[in-house]
């Protein structure tokens, strides 16, 4: 088990006054019907389709109801971009080191909905999606994402009980559940284990993550190390969702060319082969960090064999901390009470200017600005250090 604990949530039927709050609730959506006994096995189907860093922040919840409920079928909706944070391959063995979680993952192609929305293929999509995820007979679906879209799936399903948060991201999807769960957690990661929470008669702490074991990525992976520096290699991730979130990557650049004095090797995760971002980093340190394009199995089998990864609030932080690999996280306009590392040794630098702001403002956030290369490199080496 991770170790930062949650506060209790309310029981299934509350009207008094809460352990975890100094305010009445009443909480009478939990119904006596959600929760299900230890040792039975419900059909659980999650929705939680992207990105990178959101799947990763709803999995040591859904870990520890597999705990919870060993015998249950639990499937997973996802964009198949994101399949392989839960497989390797459609014909993975449910419980095996291949799909280690769930039993099922379901294709949500939602990126394609976005762009066609009107077309036909994108209704025979959502329709082919509908019958495959009735043809489960899901009792229980769980909604992590908190939006509309998330929520119409949870439907589309034909579960009799849709879970989600009492103040989901977007308001209108709470229409859809018939079980509102209100979070009093700080972290998201906390969060979903109160949502989960919902069926079972006891809170649950986020359970320990296992990610999908991918053969031809781990050799991949290994050959990488072996052209680097072996067992002192740094991976940085410039990148971020939004341009608000990304320390410039100049600096990236100046802190690769300062690690590669100490003894460092450094490799940068580029998203395609023109990354302009990766380009920038290594002309910024000389030629010191070496980029590197990866598939996600093949940047899970890469982030295993880090010492250390540097990055912002972005998907490959968040793979690190699930794979317990020490991070330096440069946060801006998010706030890493909510969305910081967890689960894993790091320093988090955040300047006290900065202010919770999820606008998608192009330009770096002032406060991110703020954090200069001796910082973060001092914070890198006391990791590596301790970390020999």
């Amino acid at each position: 088990m991770l170790c930062l604990p949650i506060r209790p949530p309310c029981g299934p039927i509350c009207n008094r006054r809460c352990p975890c709050s100094d305010r009445f609730c009443d909480n009478r959506s939990l119904t006596s019907d959600l929760h299900r006994k230890p040792g039975s096995a419900p059909r659980i189907l999650v929705v939680r389709t992207g990105a990178m860093g959101d799947i990763l922040h709803g999995m040591p919840a859904i870990t520890a109801l597999r705990q919870a409920f060993p015998q249950a079928e639990i499937g997973w909706v996802v964009e198949p971009h994101w399949a392989p944070l839960l497989e390797t391959s459609v014909t993975a063995k449910p419980r095996s080191a291949e799909r280690p979680l769930v039993d099922q993952v379901h294709f949500a192609e939602t990126r394609a909905w976005s762009k066609h929305p009107a077309s036909l293929t994108t209704l025979q999509s959502i329709l082919q999606l509908r019958r495959e995820l009735r043809a489960r007979r899901y009792e229980i679906a769980i909604d992590l994402q908190g939006s509309i879209r998330s929520a119409i799936i949870a439907k589309l399903s034909g579960a009799k009980q849709i879970v989600g948060p009492a103040e989901p991201r977007e308001k209108q999807a709470s229409w859809m559940y018939g079980t509102k769960v209100a979070t009093r957690a700080e972290h998201v990661i906390e969060q979903g284990s109160e949502i989960a929470s919902a069926l079972v008669d006891v809170p649950m702490l986020p359970a320990e993550v296992s990610l999908p074991l991918d053969p031809d990525a781990e050799r991949w992976a290994e050959t990488q190390i072996v052209i680097q520096a072996k067992g002192r290699t740094v991976l940085l991730a410039p990148s971020a969702g939004w341009g608000a979130k990304q320390w410039p990557a100049e600096r990236y650049g100046e802190l690769a060319l300062r690690l590669g004095r100490n003894g460092y090797s450094v490799l940068v995760n580029a998203v395609h082969e023109q990354d302009p971002l990766a380009a920038i980093v290594v002309r910024a340190s000389e030629g010191t960090a070496k980029p590197v394009i990866a598939s996600i199995a093949q940047l899970i089998a890469l982030t295993r064999r880090m010492r250390l990864v540097v990055a912002g609030d972005t998907g490959p932080l968040h793979l690190a901390a699930a794979l317990h690999v020490p991070v330096v996280a440069i946060f801006g306009p998010t706030d890493p009470a909510r969305n910081g590392p967890y689960g894993t040794r790091s320093r988090v630098l955040r300047d006290a200017i900065s202010v919770r702001d999820h606008r998608r403002h192009a330009a770096p956030e002032a406060g991110l600005l703020r954090i200069s290369v001796d910082q973060v490199e001092t914070a890198a080496l006391e990791l590596l250090e301790n970390n020999a």
